[in-house]
């Protein structure tokens, strides 16, 4: 969520879950940590899972023409490409989560290597705000 002063048309629509005006920042990062998509403009108030839905990427995700290889091979295994979400978002062929619930140790171990996996989004998106600080504080979107 990227920090917005209050708009005057609207405002509530934007206040987000921890209670400040925010706008939704949803981006997709590879495995080396590169920007490959990036989804902004919803008001905070709108749930990540909903931005998703809506978003040009997960139409062509659905469609198949986001990656359209749709296999990589890693060693000696061709594995399909997919994606990684946190719990909120849909389980689909092409996006991965991690289990919710009452885990066994296996579950337990696929998510905390997921989570692993998933450090490359969280260094990404540190290297993003640090470059670009003013993400950090409020805009005044009536300016632009």
């Amino acid at each position: 969520h990227i920090p917005i002063l209050g708009p005057d048309h609207q405002g509530s629509q934007y206040i987000n879950r921890k209670g400040y005006f925010s706008m939704v920042l949803q981006a997709l990062v590879d495995h080396k940590g590169r920007f490959t998509n990036i989804n902004v403009g919803w008001p905070g108030k709108v749930h990540d899972a909903r931005v998703f839905r809506n978003s040009v990427l997960f139409r062509q995700l659905q469609e198949g023409i986001y990656f359209p290889d749709h296999k990589i091979t890693v060693g000696d295994v061709e594995m399909p490409i997919v994606i990684l979400g946190d719990p909120a978002y849909p389980l689909m062929p092409w996006l991965m989560k991690p289990y919710t619930g009452a885990l066994d140790s296996e579950k337990e171990l696929f998510n905390y290597r997921l989570s692993k996996c998933r450090m490359v989004v969280e260094c990404a998106f540190g290297r993003l705000k640090g470059r670009w600080r003013s993400l950090l504080t409020c805009s005044d979107l009536r300016q632009t």
